[in-house]
């Protein structure tokens, strides 16, 4: 038996700005809304397959602190994407701490909402990489550059490999214990 990941569900203060922040600046349409008692919900995919990836109710205290949960994150399919979507939070003003970083397994942009979560919008690189691991990175930079920046970076890790060899040995783990 496994799990994947499904959906999150963010109970918020500011439900018309995160409205507004995940439908506009991250692009998610809204499946369904209503009312769940005195609160409003709103759920919101991006995918054919999902009826929702992320829902907002409102009802969060105001002043509340975010929940203990560090980020959210979402995977895009290619490095191009990861920077277009740099390009893109770094000109909205609604966008709090955007900053690039790689952990060499990935490339990424982490950046906050309107209630202060924590979201990283990445792409997987071609290789493994053991963690954790904390870098910077320039999203301006063209592909090859940041390819050869990255493999340069982490190409002394003990564990570096492609990544199709690290996830060959995971599913010949996983198989092994019968999951």
């Amino acid at each position: 038996m496994s799990l994947s990941w499904s959906h999150a569900l963010l109970m918020v203060e500011k439900y018309d700005e995160m409205l507004d922040f995940y439908t506009d600046v991250l692009g998610f349409e809204v499946t369904d809304a209503g009312e769940l008692g005195e609160n409003k919900v709103c759920f919101m995919s991006q995918g054919a397959n999902d009826h929702h990836q992320v829902a907002i109710v409102s009802g969060k205290p105001p002043g509340s602190p975010p929940p203990a949960i560090n980020h959210f994150a979402f995977r895009t399919e290619s490095l191009a994407e990861v920077k277009g979507w740099y390009q893109r939070l770094s000109a909205d003003d609604r966008v709090d701490g955007l900053g690039p970083v790689t952990h060499g397994n990935a490339w990424s942009v982490y950046f906050k909402d309107p209630d202060g979560n924590g979201i990283e919008v990445f792409c997987d690189t071609p290789w493994h990489v053991s963690q954790p691991v904390v870098d910077s990175w320039n999203p301006q930079a063209d592909d090859d550059s940041i390819m050869s920046a990255t493999k340069e970076k982490f190409s002394s890790d003990p564990e570096f490999q492609p990544i199709e060899d690290y996830y060959a040995a995971r599913k010949a783990h996983l198989a092994s214990r019968g999951i």
